[in-house]
C-alpha cells in the first residue's frame, strides 16, 4: 500500500498495438490502448495513478502509483507486433503492512496489537504465551490482531517480547509491565 508497482509487457519489435485490460477487485474493469501508427494512446475507465512508462531500450510497462488495495486484482498486457501476438498476466496483490503498539492492560499483562494489516498478521512472544490472539477485520479490507501475554509457567521474567511476522516485514517490541 502506497508504493508505486510497475508491471511490464513482452518486449517486442515492430510493436502494431499494445493493450492493458485490467480487472480489479473493487470497481469496474480498465483498459489502457496504444496503437504504433498513430502514437495514440486511450484510457477508458482507468484512474489517473495508471500511466503507460515508454523506453526505446525497455519493455513497455504500466506504472500504478500509489497502490491502495482498490487497484487488486488482474492486469494483462497484450501486444500486438510483426511476430505475433503475446499475452502476459499479473496478478496484483497488495500488502498493507500492521503497526505494531505493544501495552500494558489494567491488569499489568503486556498486550500487543499488530493493527491495519493485509493479511493478518501473526503475533508471537518471547518468552513463549498461552494466549489466542483475536482478530477484528475493517471496512477496508485490513485486519489488527490483538493478543495479551499470558505467562506458560510462573518462573519467567517481566519482560515480554511481541514479535509480529508479516509478509511485508517482522518487528518486535519488548516491555515490562
Amino acid at each position: 500500500v502506497g508504493d508505486s508497482s510497475v508491471l511490464t509487457c513482452p518486449h517486442k519489435a515492430n510493436i502494431i498495438m499494445l493493450t492493458w485490460k485490467i480487472n480489479p477487485k473493487a470497481g469496474g474493469p480498465c483498459i489502457l490502448g496504444y496503437r504504433a501508427d498513430t502514437n495514440m494512446t486511450d484510457r477508458t475507465n482507468c484512474s489517473d495513478s495508471m500511466n503507460w512508462i515508454f523506453s526505446p531500450d525497455l519493455a513497455p510497462a504500466l506504472e500504478i502509483q500509489q497502490v491502495g488495495i482498490a487497484q487488486e486484482g488482474n492486469y494483462t498486457c497484450e501486444v500486438v507486433s510483426t511476430e505475433g501476438n503475446f499475452h502476459t498476466t499479473y496478478h496484483l496483490t497488495v500488502l498493507a503492512p500492521p503497526r505494531l503498539s505493544l501495552s500494558c492492560d489494567e491488569h499489568g499483562s503486556p498486550v500487543c496489537e499488530a493493527a491495519a494489516g493485509r493479511p493478518p498478521a501473526h503475533v508471537s512472544w518471547a518468552p513463549e504465551s498461552n494466549s489466542t490472539p483475536e482478530e477484528k477485520g475493517h471496512d477496508d479490507g485490513t485486519v489488527t490482531v490483538l493478543s495479551r501475554f499470558t505467562a506458560c509457567s510462573t518462573s519467567v521474567t517481566n519482560v515480554a517480547t511481541c514479535v509480529v511476522f508479516h509478509p511485508a516485514g517482522n518487528w518486535s517490541q519488548s516491555t515490562a509491565c
